[in-house]
């Protein structure tokens, strides 16, 4: 409906641009209402062209109106305020939509060309280090459906999970698991306080001792002797105390890890391999239950040990965007933004997470561009706590691009249990394969999705618990499970339907539950554009309640099995066939599933 009514605005542009002897060509923007008093669709166009055509925006409009070319699709057409124009659609308008959906099924509202270029979504990517916690929970989800969004609405997606398997965490990881290997070997030591105490890390020294039996034993006295001290924090401790603390329990794991390094050789790689085994299959498999899936998994180790860091480094170099000062290497990012310039190599010869991260970045802009000659676009999906790290990636890629566009961060904000804590290192948190086997994989996702990435979010387990329509997930799944039951009732009656048949009766949908239905299957295409264009999956979710309202309003009221009048029966359900296709689609998009029953 949209793409008929921006092809009569273009006949009608063209008309009066002749008559007026004027070359613009203007984006037609056109919008659906949101106010039915203004009808169904409403459109900017005479404002944006009444300066060059020198008359007033009403006045255009006019033009504009009067050049519009005959449609039976539209009953009415209006100019309002200071010279917008409103659309009204014609009752027939509304219900050949149902031929649509039956028409296009799935692929409803969607666009699948890849026109408008390639995207790399890069979401989750939590550190190996351990389970996913909820935070990660609602980063998957949004980043998933926001690539599902991306797919539907003309981009070619990617959808990438980058692991940080290098670096000093995984060092930390690797140390505990010896510790608790060493421990479960008959040595006494303590886990270090600024190490991972939680059980998974004892799981994972269970399996090195099945594996390896005491191949990786040594005497907790070796590996003690000469460390500085891990200090409690002590209880009522000022910030100075506290701050004291941490510093001295950081370099007694630094220590630790030294010494690991050197009192087991190789084998400590092979501790390390086996830690990060345990934990990205642990990862998979919750996000295969979050029903998440990439194209790819990029390993920041792999990257480093094949070089291409620094072949990145030489990059940056070839254009005169790095220098040495104090021993260090540097990147010049306060001219394209940043507050300041980064440290990309430290004066020790160790590269920072900045630079391997920027190589990272420059490898996907490479893989991205493709075949396509529209600019690669990259989309990442981080945690509000890296806000403060936006400007520097942002200020190396326009740096290497030239352009602002080419990196797109969207910040998930935090999220609240309505039970349950979170806190890696505390060894007590809420996991998100726990948060998934309590409420399921379709509730969670959609309380994820419930409100913008933007804002916190308080999830509250037990009403994602519930089978009732308060229940907002629940509520719309068993809209699609009334219609599914709707059929099946037929079935068991023998009843018969085609739905090319009742594309014929369409015309006797004219009650107010059909035109609500109407109107909102009509307007789903326009719901995915602007939630695309946004970066709102949750724009789906208030769309889906509203469908799923304006469905069980219609089950209440009217009979959908109207045995005395065929005619009547096949138009509705063909009406309530088209809205659960409707329904499965938007929930697809989130990631949720559509059951029959319930």
């Amino acid at each position: 409906m949209k793409e008929h009514l921006q092809e009569l605005l273009a006949t009608a542009l063209k008309r009066t641009l002749a008559d007026a002897g004027a070359d613009l060509a203007p984006t037609i923007q056109l919008d659906a209402t949101r106010d039915a008093k203004f009808g169904d669709f409403q459109t900017n166009l005479a404002l944006q062209i009444a300066k060059p055509l020198g008359k007033p925006p009403r006045a255009i409009a006019e033009i504009l109106m009067r050049h519009l070319p005959e449609s039976t699709r539209v009953a009415k057409v209006e100019v309002a305020g200071p010279g917008f124009i409103n659309f009204f659609l014609a009752q027939a308008a509304f219900q050949s939509v149902v031929s649509e959906v039956l028409a296009q099924g799935e692929t409803y509202g969607c666009d699948d060309s890849g026109r408008k270029g390639r995207i790399n979504v890069e979401y989750v990517s939590a550190n190996p280090t351990g389970p996913m916690h909820v935070g990660h929970g609602r980063g998957a989800a949004y980043g998933d459906s926001m690539a599902k969004l991306l797919a539907a609405t003309g981009w070619t997606v990617w959808r990438e999970y980058y692991i940080n398997d290098a670096g000093r965490q995984v060092d930390v990881l690797a140390t505990s698991v010896w510790t608790r290997y060493l421990q479960a070997c008959g040595e006494t030591l303590e886990i270090a306080r600024r190490g991972y105490p939680a059980d998974y890390i004892r799981q994972t020294a269970a399996t090195l001792i099945d594996q390896h039996g005491e191949a990786f034993r040594k005497p907790a006295a070796e590996v003690l002797a000469g460390l500085p001290p891990d200090p409690a924090t002590p209880d009522n401790a000022t910030d100075a105390q506290k701050d004291e603390a941490k510093t001295q329990q950081e370099r007694y794991l630094d220590a630790l890890i030294e010494r690991a390094k050197s009192l087991l050789g190789d084998g400590y790689a092979q501790i390390q391999a086996a830690a990060l085994a345990d934990q990205l299959a642990t990862i998979r498999k919750t996000l295969a239950d979050f029903n998440v899936s990439f194209d790819q998994w990029t390993s920041e180790k792999t990257l480093v040990d094949s070089g291409f860091v620094a072949k990145a480094l030489a990059q940056l170099a070839d254009k005169g965007l790095t220098y040495e000062k104090d021993g260090a290497l540097w990147m010049r990012t306060e001219a394209f933004g940043d507050e300041k310039d980064r440290v990309l190599v430290k004066a020790d010869g160790a590269a920072t997470y900045f630079c391997n991260d920027l190589a990272y970045h420059i490898d996907k802009l490479a893989r991205t561009q493709g075949e396509s000659s529209v600019p690669p676009v990259l989309m990442d999906v981080w945690g509000a706590d890296h806000h403060g790290y936006i400007a520097r990636v942002r200020a190396a890629i326009e740096a290497l691009t030239g352009r602002k566009d080419a990196l797109n961060v969207q910040l998930i904000q935090f999220v609240t249990l309505s039970s349950g804590r979170m806190g890696k290192r505390s060894g007590n948190f809420v996991t998100l394969q726990d948060l998934i086997d309590e409420a399921g994989a379709d509730a969670t996702r959609f309380f994820f999705l419930m409100r913008s990435h933007d804002q916190h979010l308080e999830f509250d387990i037990d009403l994602a618990r519930s089978q009732s329509n308060d229940n907002p997930v629940y509520y719309v799944q068993y809209a699609h499970a009334r219609i599914c039951s709707v059929f099946q009732q037929l079935a068991d009656k023998n009843g018969q339907w085609d739905a090319d048949t009742a594309r014929l009766t369409l015309h006797r949908l004219t009650n107010e539950h059909e035109k609500a239905l109407l109107t909102l299957l009509a307007r789903y295409p326009e719901m995915l554009e602007r939630a695309a264009a946004a970066y709102t999956p949750h724009t789906v979710v208030f769309f889906l309640k509203d469908v799923a309202e304006a469905l069980h309003s219609y089950y209440n009221v009217h009979r959908f099995l109207v045995e005395d009048d065929p005619e009547l029966q096949a138009a509705r359900l063909a009406l309530i066939q088209a809205t659960g296709q409707v329904i499965r689609n938007g929930l697809a998009i989130l990631g949720v599933s559509a059951p029959e029953k319930m």
